[in-house]
């Protein structure tokens, strides 16, 4: 264990003070604060709190904070076990069930609380994922794998191309279903992306995630992973999707269509909704309700693999007060194509009007989006739309901003045509833009 390891957590005096006891995290320790005495577990503790204080996890189970000051001593009493997380054996999957593989590509789904920032850290394995859900077994002969251990955040056009190659590959191997734990913060994005590389797909393709942490008590990460594994293995379509919880209870996990869904709540468990859309289905029991019709059939043909994504699309939000700069600098780092968040129907500043035009006549595809939520793109209602619509930027009706701009990495990767790109860009490849808008729906699901 490594010097920071051994005392994880702890800075300052507090540390001097445990260091020179010989103390490590997990020795049951003795500490005299005046004329009181506390015996315990000497745990990690969040770095970032009063430094002032040790953390005891005391006989009886609970944990204690003992602040350090005045007359004090510590006296290491006893080498005990380590804290850590073993999982329990994974259970024996039953014959005659469809095979489903997990991919883990990190995130809170894959994740146990780091005590040296109170956060959380990738931590557990895919296997740890099918050991702790006994209740897999059940549904699917599974297998795991680990593609990324990361946070969302950190994911690229270039591991998308990953993701999807592996997913291909697995496709080929005659998988029935294939479950991608991922990181919530840019799951949406990578559900587009994989929609655009692997069309009408054989089998169900199943991103997961989870809000809170699998060793937390509210945690998201059993119930979501299960409806993910029996939409892999048993729902009747095969489309890329995304399964979390539908509303604050465990009692209905919706699945969404990969294009149109969007992570609208920092923490909530049911922070995604799919947008100008209805979920295409809910695992509500147990059982799958199928909730969308023309959803691609399993087994269907069609199936096409065309991977690549460009690191020359950029997406920016219109704001007031917005210059034309930010538009110029992309230009010059060579972006080939930006989508716009506009306002409203898909407006921008009359005044970056100009700009844009001279940069579409350099080649550079510009697409506008609506910053709002629900609704589409409507540029032929106000003169400022008329006006962008006359130099050229391609109005992409009711496709989400985030969408959008993963559709344009693809596009992008698969010609340099200027007019091929718009062209793709309004060809319909996977339910990205709707044949109407929906109203909006008050909070809560009826499934």
């Amino acid at each position: 264990m490594s010097a920071e390891d051994r005392l994880q957590g702890y800075v300052g005096r507090v540390r001097r003070i445990l260091e020179d006891a010989g103390a490590e995290i997990g020795d049951e320790i003795e500490v005299r604060v005046g004329e009181k005495t506390y015996r315990g577990i000497l745990i990690a503790r969040y770095e970032l709190a009063d430094p002032d204080h040790v953390v005891l996890k005391l006989p009886s189970g609970y944990n204690i904070g003992i602040r350090m000051t005045g007359d004090i001593s510590v006296r290491r009493i006893a080498k005990a076990r380590k804290p850590g997380f073993t999982p329990p054996p994974r259970p024996e999957a039953k014959p005659g069930l469809p095979k489903v593989t997990i991919v883990s590509t990190g995130g809170t789904i894959a994740s146990r609380i780091d005590y040296r920032t109170g956060g959380v850290k990738p931590a557990l394995n895919a296997e740890d994922l099918l050991s702790i859900v006994p209740e897999l077994s059940e549904i699917a002969e599974l297998d795991s794998e680990i593609l990324f251990s990361m946070f969302s955040e950190d994911m690229t056009p270039g591991l998308w191309n990953q993701m999807a190659e592996r997913v291909h590959r697995l496709i080929e191997s005659g998988v029935d279903g294939v479950v991608i734990a991922h990181g919530t913060d840019t799951m949406g994005y990578s559900s587009a992306a994989l929609s655009f590389a692997l069309q009408k797909p054989p089998i169900p393709i199943v991103f997961v995630g989870a809000q809170r942490s699998s060793d937390r008590p509210s945690s998201d990460a059993a119930t979501n992973l299960i409806a993910a594994v029996r939409v892999a293995g048993h729902a009747p379509f095969a489309e890329v999707c995304l399964t979390m919880h539908a509303w604050h209870s465990d009692d209905v996990i919706a699945v969404h269509r990969g294009t149109r869904v969007r992570k609208l709540h920092t923490s909530s468990r049911d922070a995604f909704r799919s947008v100008n859309h209805e979920p295409i289905a809910y695992v509500v029991g147990g059982e799958i309700k199928v909730n969308t019709e023309g959803l691609n059939p399993r087994g269907g043909d069609g199936y096409r693999f065309r991977p690549g994504f460009s690191e020359k699309a950029a997406l920016v939000k219109f704001y007031p007060g917005m210059g034309p700069e930010i538009f110029e600098v992309l230009a010059e780092r060579g972006i080939r194509g930006i989508i716009v968040e506009g306002s409203g129907l898909g407006h921008v500043a009359n005044r970056l009007i100009p700009t844009l035009k001279r940069l579409i006549e350099e080649g550079i595809f510009i697409g506008m989006a609506s910053q709002c939520i629900w609704g589409r793109v409507n540029m032929r209602v106000y003169q400022t739309g008329r006006d962008l619509l006359r130099i050229g930027v391609v109005s992409l009706d009711d496709m989400l901003a985030e969408t959008a701009y993963v559709k344009l990495s693809w596009c992008l990767a698969q010609t340099d045509d200027l007019d091929e790109v718009r062209r793709l860009m309004l060809t319909p490849i996977a339910g990205e833009v709707g044949a109407r808008s929906l109203p909006t729906r008050a909070e809560g699901v009826v499934a």
